[in-house]
């Protein structure tokens, strides 16, 4: 499902990051080597997606917003990297199969619940995308919290070196609810979803998940 390019991508990437940033990944021994995988993070910068990817040891799919995809060459180059395109402000059915999809045949996915970028490295409320997607397939989830890429702005950036980090939790599963969830439900298990995220990030891009516990959820 991915393209040649794809590999070369990811070796630019991680050439530029090792050039012009301090990239540091924390907690790689937590990703599962195979079998289907949630890959849930939070969302500051555009260059998001390929820092994540080049972050994995293993191939990921993503989602992305729909508007990337509408020239020719983004067109390409995303879903070289392993995107499809999904709908925002709406529930894209489409998207939602294709991602179950990619689970069910035992690959990782790679989703920013907030689905967009934060405005001020915040952590944002998350769309409850991730927890019908997690609820659906049964896989387990494994949150990345992502930090440094919001100071990857204007056009000085680079002489500042940012340091970057991707740090990874431990995959965990969702409560059982069965796959008929309702509103409420999908909210709480969105929430648990987001709390997981902000427990690896600084304080101070936790946002409002800052002031809630610890997550309970069942660790794999």
């Amino acid at each position: 499902m991915v393209g040649w390019f794809y590999y070369i991508a990811r070796l630019v990437v991680k050439f530029i990051l090792f050039s012009v940033t301090r990239w540091k990944v924390e907690g790689k021994a937590n990703i599962p080597r195979q079998g289907p995988l949630l890959i849930v993070a939070n969302h500051l910068n555009l260059a998001d997606p390929p820092v994540v990817s080049v972050s994995l040891n293993r191939t990921a799919m993503f989602m992305a917003k729909e508007e990337l995809f509408r020239s020719k060459f983004s067109n390409y180059f995303i879903r070289s990297f392993g995107a499809f395109p999904v709908h925002r402000g709406r529930l894209d059915r489409q998207a939602l199969r294709q991602a179950e999809n990619v689970l069910n045949e035992g690959m990782a996915l790679v989703m920013f619940p907030e689905s967009k970028r934060s405005p001020n490295a915040q952590l944002q409320a998350g769309l409850p995308g991730s927890a019908l997607i997690a609820v659906h397939s049964c896989a387990p989830i494994l949150p990345i919290g992502i930090s440094g890429t919001e100071k990857m702005r204007g056009p000085f950036w680079i002489l500042r070196r940012p340091r970057i980090t991707v740090n990874i939790g431990r995959p965990f599963q969702l409560p059982t609810v069965g796959r008929r969830v309702n509103r409420t439900e999908l909210t709480g298990l969105t929430s648990l979803i987001m709390q997981h995220i902000a427990e690896l990030l600084p304080v101070e891009f936790q946002g409002n998940y800052a002031k809630q516990g610890k997550t309970d959820a069942i660790e794999n």
